[in-house]
């Protein structure tokens, strides 16, 4: 494909390294609970599906089991009060965002995560802050992989879908990268989920670090 005009992210696992805190969330809760915490590398591969991954890993519950929702909920409020403690940016994404501002090329975040926990991490995190928009897993009727979210950027950056590229760590990024009709490139370096290969999401490209972008957009 022709060199995208814009850059659309994915938030946890492929900009932000959110897992400490959404695995030390889960711990918190196996604490009061008086139950031991649980090694953080048997939580972390959960952490790209959020509250559902971490509780069950934590606790063995799935959506539609009776105690769920109500674990679901006192994860979102445990997780609110510390969701910027540990988090980070992946090593050396404020240097690829900062050479995208630099070259001016837009790019934004396209996230399932709710505006409510999205917003206070972009703030919280500087070059996050830059991005030209957000859109959060409640900013649309949709969350992915439907391509409403995607598409949803697109059109707050003033691009046809086909301008842009969708990065993320999960296949469900790039089902809805294709549903979008956009470029697919998977961000290999992040969670990708238990068992999974980012080689068999059908990808354009599967980037193993993120300075790669910067190779396919020849800045680098």
């Amino acid at each position: 494909m022709a060199r995208p005009r814009a850059l659309l992210f994915d938030l946890d696992g492929t900009l932000l390294d959110s897992a400490p805190d959404l695995a030390g969330t889960a711990n918190d809760m196996r604490a009061a609970r008086g139950q031991a915490p649980l090694p953080y590398a048997a939580l972390r591969p959960h952490a790209g599906s959020g509250a559902r991954g971490m509780l069950g890993a934590a606790f063995g519950l799935a959506p539609g089991q009776t105690a769920y929702e109500a674990l679901r909920d006192e994860f979102h409020d445990r997780y609110e009060q510390r969701m910027t403690r540990e988090s980070a940016l992946f090593g050396t994404v404020a240097g690829l965002l900062a050479t995208l501002d630099a070259a001016a090329i837009p790019w934004a975040i396209v996230t399932n995560k709710a505006l409510r926990f999205a917003a206070p991490l972009a703030q919280a995190l500087p070059p996050l802050a830059r991005a030209a928009a957000l859109v959060a897993g409640d900013s649309t009727p949709h969350t992915k992989p439907h391509p409403a979210p995607l598409l949803e950027a697109a059109r707050r950056l003033g691009l046809v879908a086909a301008d842009c590229v969708y990065i993320g760590d999960d296949e469900r990024d790039m089902l809805a990268a294709r549903a979008a009709a956009m470029g697919a490139w998977a961000a290999a370096w992040g969670y990708l989920g238990p068992g999974q290969e980012a080689a068999d999401w059908g990808a354009d490209f599967v980037l193993a670090e993120p300075n790669e972008i910067l190779k396919r957009l020849e800045l680098a």
